[in-house]
This record gives C-alpha cells, sequence and structure tokens, in this order.
C-alpha cells in the first residue's frame, strides 16, 4: 500500500489556517480534511489519523487541525501509523498583525477527553516550536522594523522551522525536514544547551540563559511575575521555560513553562537533597526569549527571588513552611504545607 504524505496545518486564526490549507489542498491536487470536520470527534487528532488513508487517493491529504490540539500530538500520533501515513509538514500558520496579542492572551481552552484547560497562547507558541514551516499572513501591514523584530522572534522561538512571508496568495513550500517526536526543536531547548543559532537576528530581540544553585521562594517568585515580569518592566518577555525548584517543594524538580501572561509549573521527577548534591541539581536552569529585554535586570530581580544565605542554611525541613502561593501538585509528599 502506498504511502500516503500528510501536510498538517496548524495556528490560532481560523480564518487564516483555513485559507491556507484550503490553497494548499488546491495547489497539490489534494483532498482536504478540515477542522470543522475534525472538531466533530472527541479526539480530532484520532479521527484525522483514522480517516486520512481513506482520502488519499492520490497519494497525499492536507489536514487542517482545530486551534486546541498539541503539536506534539500531531507528531506523534502520525509517527504510531508509518506504515500508511507519513506527515511531511507541520505548518504553523501564523497572523504578524496580532501575534503579540495572542502571546498576550490569558484565557484557556478545555483539553478534549478530559477535564484540564491549556492556555491558547501556550498551544500557539508550542505549534510555533514544533512546527516544520511558519507561514506568516497578514505582514503587509507591519512596518519594516516591526517585521523584521518579529521574524527574528520566530527565528529565536523555533530555530529550526523554515520561516516564510505569505505573498500574492502563494504558499512556498518547504521541503520536509524529517519531523520527529524524539528531537524537540524548540528555541528554549537549544538555549539551554548554549546552541541557539538563529537565522535571523534583531537588535530587540534576544535570549539568554538563567541559572542559579538555590532554590526559589515561591511567594516571591509569584510577586515577581505578577508585579513585575507580566507588567514589562523589563521588556516583554514572549517565552521562557526550562528547570527548577520551589524551596517549599524540595523533592521534586519542576518545568518551568511560560508564555506571555501565562506559567505553571509541574513536577517532572524527584530528585532528593543531600549535603552531597551538586549546587545546580537543586536550582535553576531557564531560558528566556523576548522583545527589548533587560536581561540585568531580570538576573538580579530572579537572583533577589532565590533563598537567601539565612533561608538556604536553614535546610529543607524549613523550607516547607515557607510561603508557597502556587497551585498544590498532585503528590502528597510535595504539599507547600
Amino acid at each position: 500500500m502506498e504511502t500516503i504524505e500528510i501536510t498538517a496545518v496548524v495556528g490560532a486564526c481560523a480564518p487564516e489556517r483555513r485559507a491556507f490549507a484550503q490553497r494548499r489542498a488546491t495547489q497539490i491536487g489534494a483532498p482536504l480534511l478540515t477542522a470543522a470536520r475534525l472538531s466533530a470527534s472527541a479526539d480530532p487528532v484520532l479521527e484525522a489519523v483514522t480517516v486520512a488513508p481513506w482520502f488519499g487517493s492520490s497519494g497525499a491529504v492536507v489536514i487542517e487541525l482545530p486551534a486546541d490540539v498539541r503539536a506534539t500530538d500531531v507528531i506523534r500520533a502520525f509517527s504510531e501509523d508509518s506504515e500508511r501515513i507519513r506527515l511531511t509538514h507541520l505548518i504553523c500558520v501564523v497572523d504578524a498583525a496580532h501575534l503579540l496579542t495572542d502571546v498576550m492572551r490569558d484565557d484557556y481552552l478545555p483539553q478534549r477527553g478530559d477535564a484540564l484547560f491549556v492556555a491558547r497562547a501556550e498551544l500557539l507558541i508550542t505549534q510555533m516550536e514544533h512546527a516544520s514551516q511558519i507561514v506568516l499572513v497578514n505582514w503587509e501591514s507591519q512596518a519594516t522594523a516591526q517585521l523584521a523584530a518579529l521574524m527574528a522572534l520566530v527565528h529565536h522561538l523555533a530555530p529550526r522551522a523554515r520561516l516564510r512571508l505569505q505573498q500574492d496568495g502563494s504558499d512556498p513550500i518547504a521541503p520536509p525536514t524529517g519531523l520527529s517526536r524524539s528531537q524537540d526543536p524548540a528555541g528554549w531547548i537549544a538555549v539551554l544547551n548554549d546552541e541557539l543559532d538563529p537565522y535571523m537576528t534583531d537588535a530587540r530581540v534576544t535570549a539568554f540563559r538563567y541559572t542559579h544553585e538555590r532554590p526559589l521562594h515561591a511567594g516571591r517568585l509569584q510577586a515577581l511575575l505578577d508585579h513585575r515580569i507580566e507588567p514589562g518592566e523589563f521588556g516583554f518577555v514572549v517565552r521562557s521555560a526550562g528547570f527548577c525548584r520551589l524551596a517549599s517543594r524540595p523533592r521534586t524538580i519542576a518545568s518551568w513553562d511560560h508564555v506571555g501572561r501565562v506559567i505553571s509549573f509541574e513536577p517532572i521527577g524527584a530528585g532528593g537533597i543531600s549535603p552531597a548534591a551538586e549546587l545546580l541539581a537543586i536550582g535553576q536552569d531557564l531560558a528566556f526569549i523576548g522583545l527589548d529585554l533587560d536581561i540585568a535586570g531580570i538576573t538580579a530581580a530572579l537572583d533577589a527571588v532565590a533563598l537567601t544565605d539565612v533561608e538556604f542554611s536553614a535546610g529543607p525541613e524549613a523550607w516547607l513552611r515557607l510561603p508557597d502561593p502556587f497551585p498544590e501538585w498532585a503528590t502528597a509528599e510535595e504539599s507547600p504545607g
């Protein structure tokens, strides 16, 4: 049986995403599975994987996916049925006119099949980070300097994606890039690995790595996020991510996942503290990407959030009693007390 080549189209803006998917299907003479059709299913990604082989008589299918679909779920699902279908393109359509506004949205979308919610802004950024190609639409109204900064920002967020400007309704498609769920292409990962090498740079766009050997005071961290970083005191932090440890939850390393105005901390693994522990094993390793960032200011502010000499010397048992305003994790041993 011939392997069907899949072009998956994602993006936060439904009209632009739909128009691109329709044009692409027409260009290559392939059938189109629309987001409207897939949204009727409890699991749009599974529905797409199931239906695509029956649509692919021409050897290719274009699939427009709903805005609430995670890019990682798309890559995972199609790779699990690689004998019949092959995901050759994951294209994220981004509206340049309100990309930064979309990043600052703080509304949440329900995740299908469970009671969880995910931030709309986070979905958009992660779709960009995992895309093989990003197509900017409605960019013509942007001033040259603003467009240059937006393009550089995209290259920092998703350095492995091919960036294209849609022109006169044409949609140039880059060659397949070997999408893989085992390889995370996100810019913040490259920052943490000291490997970020974006194709395009701009004086306004900055990416940097922050490390600190001590755990964070959760109360001071919330104040920093809510009253200084989110309002833009240090510039526009578009994306920050990495690994951290809250002093009031000392037994577990957490992921730091932040986009615009939303942030989450989730446990990713146990890591008990002992006197012989390496310093960074109980501290932070974070990547920041944004516009007009005050690196020195962010660094100093985060340093002030880390435990003081007195707090640190008190030890993990005392840290459990520190103020902790963040939601509890679903593990009794990490209750902030």
